[in-house]
């Protein structure tokens, strides 16, 4: 899993979750509107990025939308759950149990005992039971989609290998949202590694009393990433953001279109297509650097690399304070070896808190990325002004199949 819970939230006390390249002519704080005009339409769901659901610390560069989960097979067990982050780095629909008012069924490990996992991010792990949902996103639905639910109070106790890969994120304040769908290349959050490997450290069995022991799972009996699970429209996805000038706005609102060449809306143009490997990787060329671990992230709240001529906030540890703000351009290329060249900018974290306390859209905001010296995490920011196209493992469009990203 991608999604970097390290952001900045209100206050800018360090917390979770490229910069994109302002719009010349338009004020601070604005935003104008990107290339792609989105009429309203049963594939098309609204997204906005602002504080999220907690007034008092509220996010910076998380993407939100809204989700309705039934009890499988029902009609009128349903509830509508807003605050939901968009994450094109991970697979599959989380939701945390507190905004959970169903009686979702829990689902069983090949042993009988409840199927619960461990959700690992770069930045901390979430621990909840797998349960079964019909999922519908604006005019899309799946029916039976498996899903988890974080921090349900029936499963507190957590196996070692879980709980040491990082700090919890179980609750509203710790995750930054209600849940997260995962909408990235892939379909399972695992693979094929969880149906071979008991102790890949994902899925566990565990009895009534917390006593838990690593198990397989099946493809279909994985968390599930639910686009591919609709009926039409199930090939991918594109988020569309206005651009952003710096240092930024209060709030941004676009369009998650879904599905790639299936409606007049979602048709491919222009867009330079990089396939992906296995990983749901590209190089990305910059600074002088190979970086072949690199990503498009939705889930991210800035660009994350190492450069160390940036120097570093002292207060907000990880992010980047440049004395002003500096301009930057990588060669990011797919495993078709086609290539674009991207611009972006970083600004100094810790003073852009400064120019309006308000603000939750920052298009410039940056950091290191520690855990890997051949990574380059392009988050947020870089959706802004760019409609990104996110092409499903094995699914085809009229300009490739997936992986793949566009823009």
């Amino acid at each position: 899993m991608n999604r970097v819970t390290r952001v900045l939230r209100g206050g800018f006390a360090l917390l979770v979750l490229i910069a994109g390249t302002s719009c010349g002519g338009d004020p601070p704080g604005s935003s104008s509107s990107s290339s792609t005009t989105v009429a309203a339409a049963s594939n098309v769901a609204s997204v906005v990025v602002n504080g999220g659901p907690t007034a008092s610390d509220p996010t910076v560069n998380t993407l939100y939308t809204t989700v309705t989960v039934c009890v499988p097979g029902s009609t009128t067990e349903c509830q509508t759950i807003d605050n939901i982050q968009v994450d094109t780095g991970s697979y599959g629909l989380r939701l945390l149990a507190s905004a959970v008012s169903l009686a979702l069924p829990i689902s069983l490990a090949s042993n009988g005992n409840s199927l619960l996992e461990c959700t690992q991010f770069v930045d901390g792990y979430s621990w909840g039971p797998v349960a079964t949902a019909d999922v519908q996103v604006s005019g899309e639905s799946a029916s039976s989609v498996p899903i988890q639910v974080i921090g349900d109070s029936s499963f507190t106790v957590v196996p070692d290998a879980c709980s040491s890969t990082g700090p919890a994120e179980d609750t509203v304040a710790s995750f930054g949202a209600n849940g997260i769908i995962g909408i990235g290349v892939f379909a399972q959050d695992c693979g094929a590694v969880c149906v071979s490997d008991p102790a890949s450290g994902d899925y566990y069995a565990c009895t009534p009393a917390g006593d838990c022991v690593g198990v397989t799972v099946s493809l279909t009996a994985q968390v599930l990433n639910p686009v591919p699970l609709f009926p039409v429209d199930n090939n991918g996805t594109i988020i569309d953001l206005p651009s952003v000038s710096q240092p930024g706005a209060a709030t941004l609102t676009g369009s998650l279109i879904f599905g790639i060449d299936t409606e007049s809306n979602n048709a491919s143009g222009s867009q330079t297509v990089l396939t992906l490997d296995d990983g749901g990787n590209f190089i990305t060329v910059f600074g002088g650097q190979t970086l072949s671990m690199s990503f498009i992230d939705s889930g991210t709240n800035g660009i994350f690399f190492n450069d160390s001529g940036i120097p570093q906030c002292t207060t907000d540890t990880g992010f980047y304070c440049p004395t002003s703000t500096e301009s930057f351009s990588a060669t990011l290329t797919g495993q078709n070896a086609s290539s674009v060249t991207a611009s972006f900018s970083v600004a100094n974290a810790e003073t852009i808190s400064t120019d309006d306390p308000t603000y939750t859209v920052l298009p410039a905001l940056a950091g290191t990325y520690s855990s890997a010296t051949t990574t380059f995490d392009w988050g947020l920011p870089f959706f802004y002004g760019r409609p990104i196209y996110t092409a499903i493992q094995g699914y085809s469009t009229k300009v490739n199949t997936g992986p793949y990203v566009a823009f």
